[in-house]
């Protein structure tokens, strides 16, 4: 019993209060942003959001009372189980819009590249945890590729480059953690140069298109319509907002997918400068407490295990306020705790549980 409360007492309540409250601003801003709907998808998307942030609370504190080497142990096991959730999706996925097949439904529709970013942090911070002090071995960078690359493989051909991008980005952040030498950055870089015209090529026509319509707004006038629509909902918005449920342009419609990529542009029109900033800010908090864990982690699978959940949360962050800004080309990647998702919320509270689990472990100091 003793050491049950000194277990808790080392929780990180303000990491988990932080993102309670995005959690809740989230859902206030999909009501907001699917008000009015008539499409039964739409409508059903707050009531889904709260069955799922419900369920991720809950995982958290399950995930925190683990203790994570123990899912570490299993990793071989939680590997092989998002190959063959991934291999199910190609088999019997449900399409969704342009043609994507990213999810299953076991009971719950699910999306297994979205718990794939946290089952591979797992999996990879073991493999290299492992393997700490060969880090300057290439045999072992390049193994690590090989365990990031099947699953990224299978993700691509969803098709899905957004969260294709998102696991290798796990990739470079634990293996830069781990200790990767200068000299296999520079023979990887040079590696990422020549292949990335090959992975352009076999891009899907409306990921070229994203991409294109970026640097060229004229070349698709539709698509451009709605990150001109973003840009004038967060110049509406000034420095206060229109208030909640009050914004012009996501209110009547103008602009789309608004409770998904473009929720941030609804937060901009109704706070203002003072709400983007502000949850930016909360964000940050989260970012920083979970930076603040891998620092004081008692062994380096700890330490990877922070450092690759803080990473997902900063660049799917950037990504979506980027792509609302029209700063970065559009990629479908969800704003963490605020836009609508399922899965997506789920799988960052996985990471908030981890971290916890590595935070309430930490050396003392």
């Amino acid at each position: 019993m003793t050491q049950r409360v000194s277990i808790w007492r080392r929780f990180d309540y303000v990491l988990f209060g932080t993102t309670l409250l995005l959690e809740i601003f989230g859902l206030l801003m999909i009501a907001s942003a699917t008000r009015g709907a008539i499409d039964p998808d739409i409508i059903s998307r707050v009531p889904d959001q709260i069955f799922y942030a419900v369920l991720g609370t809950i995982i958290v504190f399950a995930l925190a009372a683990m203790d994570y080497r123990l899912l570490a142990a299993l990793h071989v096991w939680l590997y092989l189980a998002l190959l063959g959730l991934l291999a199910l999706v190609l088999i019997l996925g449900s399409v969704g819009d342009a043609g994507a097949q990213r999810w299953i439904n076991l009971g719950i529709r699910i999306q297994p590249s979205e718990l794939g970013k946290i089952i591979l942090i797992i999996t990879l911070g073991q493999y290299l945890s492992e393997r700490y002090h060969r880090i300057d071995r290439f045999s072992t960078v390049f193994g690590s590729l090989i365990h990031i690359g099947i699953p990224a493989g299978m993700v691509f051909i969803q098709p899905d480059l957004g969260t294709t991008i998102v696991f290798f980005l796990i990739w470079g952040v634990l293996v830069w953690s781990a200790g990767l030498r200068i000299k296999h950055i520079f023979l990887l870089l040079f590696a990422g140069l020549i292949l990335m015209p090959i992975a352009f090529t076999q891009l899907e026509d409306y990921q070229k298109q994203r991409i294109t319509t970026f640097i060229n707004p004229d070349s698709d006038p539709d698509a451009a319509f709605n990150i001109r629509q973003a840009r004038i909902s967060i110049g509406n918005g000034g420095l206060f907002g229109k208030g909640y449920a009050n914004g012009s342009q996501s209110q009547l419609r103008f602009l789309r997918v608004r409770h998904t990529d473009f929720i941030f542009s609804v937060i901009a029109e109704e706070f203002g400068m003072v709400g983007g900033v502000t949850v930016m800010i909360l964000i940050g908090l989260v970012i920083m407490r979970i930076l603040h864990g891998a620092r004081t982690a008692a062994d380096p699978l700890g330490s990877m295990i922070c450092y690759g959940v803080a990473a997902i949360i900063f660049f799917q962050t950037t990504v979506s306020i980027g792509m609302n800004l029209n700063l970065m080309p559009v990629t479908g990647l969800t704003l963490p705790f605020i836009s609508s998702g399922g899965t997506s919320l789920l799988s960052i509270l996985m990471g908030i549980g981890l971290a916890e689990s590595v935070i309430i472990r930490r050396r003392r100091v």
